[in-house]
């Protein structure tokens, strides 16, 4: 048996030792930015246990993005990433804080980049990692110089697109082989991990497992709602009317959604009834969750706020450190590739 687990550690090193060595980790493990969770505590507690932390920049603006890389930095001498949205206004700006601290590696999400924030990066010595909805997506991403991509199913939380990773890893892994592709949505074991790296994924990002961590600073309110949870909770938000669209967010029903349903049906009628106009109507339903993330993340109001959360939810059974995590995940991979040969 002793001689089985060697040759399954040695087996699994080689696995992810693509994705390990592009982030300059010693596992091929990400955690996914999530906007209020992934701040210098968990994107630190996560390098330093052997995986890649990766800071939420958000809405943040340049100034406030520059202090929290300052004290991650304080907090770890690992790399780490950042997570920029494409959309912000004041993204040339981050780029340059980005640059200016030496961040080697930084997620480009929230829509397509383009060319030159790409290259502005790479100039800079920055590694640029890019989500990828699709193949067409992944193949024009490659060309246009992206070091690595993340593939992200639906099963995941927070802000979603409709496949699922499933599908997706079947659709782009067997034609991007030229840059690392790590997969995202749903992973919540080890076996899962396993079972994407032989596929010919170089690494995993995983968020709702890390969201509920002993690093985490999301209030105890909202660990213990993941804990409660199973993967059926976790459900995308609706949209009533075509006219009016709801971009999908995977989160855990709560009163929030149920109301958020009410007021979609209110808003309608009043559209309907002239009382708004089609704009007005739209606003109304965007500015519905405004606050909300903050409010279940920080403030612990788990019954109104958005609980975003992955299918994976059911799969956090206990408030763990971010290292307990990463080593059980190692552990049950290793397990099955043990449990493998021994049946051969």
């Amino acid at each position: 048996m002793l001689n089985l687990t060697l040759q399954a550690e040695a087996e699994f090193a080689a696995l992810q030792a693509r994705g390990a060595e592009f982030l300059g980790t010693e596992l091929a493990i990400m955690a996914g930015a999530m906007s209020w969770v992934s701040e210098r505590h968990l994107v630190s507690a996560m390098s330093n246990a052997g995986g890649f932390g990766v800071i939420a920049c958000g809405a943040m603006p340049p100034a406030l993005l520059e202090k929290e890389i300052a004290a991650t930095q304080a907090m770890t001498d690992k790399p780490f990433g950042v997570n920029l949205i494409t959309m912000h206004p004041d993204l040339a700006e981050l780029v340059e804080v980005c640059l200016r601290a030496k961040v080697t590696h930084v997620v480009l999400a929230g829509g397509v980049p383009n060319g030159p924030t790409i290259r502005a990066l790479k100039d800079g010595g920055a590694k640029v990692i890019a989500f990828a909805p699709a193949l067409v997506m992944a193949k024009r991403l490659q060309k246009l110089g992206a070091d690595a991509l993340v593939i992200e199913g639906s099963e995941a939380g927070g802000h979603i697109g409709p496949v699922s990773l499933t599908v997706l890893a079947q659709e782009i892994l067997p034609h991007i082989r030229d840059i690392p592709v790590f997969v995202a949505g749903g992973i919540g074991r080890g076996e899962a991990m396993l079972g994407y790296l032989e596929m010919g994924a170089s690494g995993v990002q995983l968020g709702t497992r890390f969201a509920a961590a002993t690093e985490s600073i999301a209030h105890m309110n909202f660990k213990q709602a993941f804990l409660r949870a199973n993967a059926r909770d976790a459900l995308p938000s609706v949209q009533i009317d075509d006219r009016f669209p709801v971009i999908p967010v995977r989160g855990l029903v709560n009163a929030g959604t149920k109301g958020f349903m009410r007021h979609q049906a209110e808003v309608l009628g009043k559209f309907q009834s002239g009382e708004l106009d089609k704009t007005a109507a739209q606003l109304s339903i965007e500015h519905y969750w405004a606050g909300a993330l903050r409010r279940a993340v920080i403030e612990g109001d788990v019954e109104n706020g958005s609980v975003m959360a992955g299918q994976s939810v059911g799969m956090v059974t206990s408030i763990q450190s971010v290292a307990d995590i990463l080593a059980e995940l190692k552990a049950q991979a290793i397990a099955a590739l043990v449990a493998r040969a021994a049946r051969d």
